[in-house]
């Protein structure tokens, strides 16, 4: 399969480096918040100095109350320097499968794709992410009766047409991969961006029918057999 490798491997250099610059954009950010409350605190008269040596002592009761929000930053440095996943990515969490719109210190931002609502994860979940790669594997079920070698000429009409598809990038025939009692299952596997995956899908479903249809091919049912004394 062809994958394109040169522009893929822009586009990875491109979500890289947004990445990069949000979470850096929102570290500075934190920072400017600090300084600028112990600026304010200085100018009313408040001793800053005697606040900063008690740190000391408060950080430790402070740090038993802010696990989680520890637990998040470790996890989001982790994020970055690991390339876990990077904004423009395609993550699922749970119910949710959506793009990475941004990446923070303490929480991860995506856009379902299903219901387009933004969704923020912690990111000390981070084990619970799976990474969408944007292949998509479809079976296509063809009656037992039909014979190996016009099952192979269909399948290949079928990757054919694939290839021609809107939103598909490739598409490779993997050939039989199940026997069941009323069909035998071929497979094909298809890359598309992971955030068209839904559409492309139905786009790969639509010209698998038509492919049926133009040879005349009924796809097979589960049959129920009633037994009688």
């Amino acid at each position: 399969m062809d994958f394109k490798k040169p522009n893929f491997n822009k586009r990875i250099s491109e979500k890289r480096r947004k990445t990069y610059g949000r979470m850096v954009k929102s570290l500075v950010c934190t920072i400017l918040v600090v300084i600028i409350v112990l600026i304010i605190l200085q100018f009313f008269g408040i001793n800053v100095a005697s606040i900063l040596a008690s740190v000391g002592i408060a950080s430790i009761i402070i740090g038993f109350a802010l696990q989680d929000a520890l637990k998040d930053i470790i996890r989001g440095v982790e994020i970055i320097t690991g390339n876990y996943y990077e904004i423009g990515d395609i993550i699922k969490f749970g119910d949710n499968l959506g793009e990475v719109l941004s990446i923070t210190l303490r929480t991860t931002r995506i856009q379902d794709i299903n219901t387009m609502n933004i969704v923020s994860i912690a990111n000390r979940n981070i084990d619970k992410v799976e990474v969408d790669t944007g292949y998509i594997y479809i079976p296509v079920p063809l009656p037992l009766n039909l014979k190996v070698e016009k099952a192979d000429e269909v399948m290949k009409e079928i990757v054919k047409k694939l290839q021609k598809t809107e939103l598909v990038t490739s598409a490779d025939y993997q050939g039989l991969t199940a026997i069941n009692d009323s069909s035998l299952n071929y497979q094909v596997v298809v890359t598309c961006e992971p955030i068209n995956r839904l559409q492309a899908r139905r786009n790969c479903l639509h010209s698998i029918i038509e492919v049926l249809e133009e040879n005349r091919i009924t796809i097979p049912h589960d049959q129920l057999d009633v037994h009688t004394k």
